[in-house]
């Protein structure tokens, strides 16, 4: 899937966060989006993945057999941030179950690969608020990671991950299909060092 920006800018109040993007995301690419704290990656990302609204400019979303609409890309992405929710009340078995019921894994993959590759078979009957940060962050990951989709949003992709699940989150990534269109928020060069493109943000910051 591409995604193309057409004069896209985004402000909360008088504020602009950024203004007048255009720019073609390719699928099959993997893109950086880079800029200091507070720049508007993430912004930006939530924007892109349909979550909030641009207050200019036009998104469209196409693939093989032509262009989508903003109410059908859901079925097409997968998000994760470390500031998305997960249904802490729930087991991890309980919200598999929930997840892959609106988003489906990939072919061939069933729950008990999931766990596996995931690396939290022990903890099937465990409540999700009692993982740690780092096995929700693994969890968050893996969901967008396994999960039938053809763009992957990943921000700040390796918070709260120590050195093993960095590795791990490596690893991921480069095993992703070439088909996929993966972007990345982060100012830091080791959760994108993979990436083909760096799309920087502060080349769009403009006040007022």
């Amino acid at each position: 899937m591409d995604i193309l920006l057409s004069n896209i800018g985004k402000k909360f109040r008088t504020e602009w966060v950024f203004r007048d993007i255009d720019f073609l995301f390719e699928g099959g690419k993997k893109y950086a989006i880079t800029g200091h704290n507070g720049s508007g990656k993430s912004t930006l990302l939530n924007v892109m993945a349909g979550i909030i609204p641009a207050n200019k400019g036009k998104l469209t979303y196409s693939n093989s057999k032509g262009d989508l609409g903003l109410d059908a890309i859901f079925r097409h992405i997968s998000f994760t941030a470390p500031y998305m929710e997960l249904i802490e009340e729930y087991t991890l078995s309980e919200l598999v179950d929930f997840h892959i019921k609106f988003k489906p894994f990939e072919e061939g993959l069933g729950a008990k690969d999931f766990f596996e590759k995931v690396y939290l078979t022990e903890h099937l009957n465990k409540p999700i608020k009692q993982f740690s940060s780092g096995m929700k962050q693994r969890l968050k990951l893996g969901l967008a990671f396994y999960s039938a989709s053809d763009v992957i949003f990943l921000d700040e992709p390796t918070t709260n991950l120590d050195e093993k699940g960095i590795e791990w989150y490596l690893h991921q990534v480069s095993r992703l299909e070439n088909s996929k269109l993966v972007l990345v928020s982060s100012n830091d060069k080791k959760e994108y060092q993979f990436c083909d493109e760096v799309f920087d943000i502060t080349n769009y910051k403009k006040v007022r």
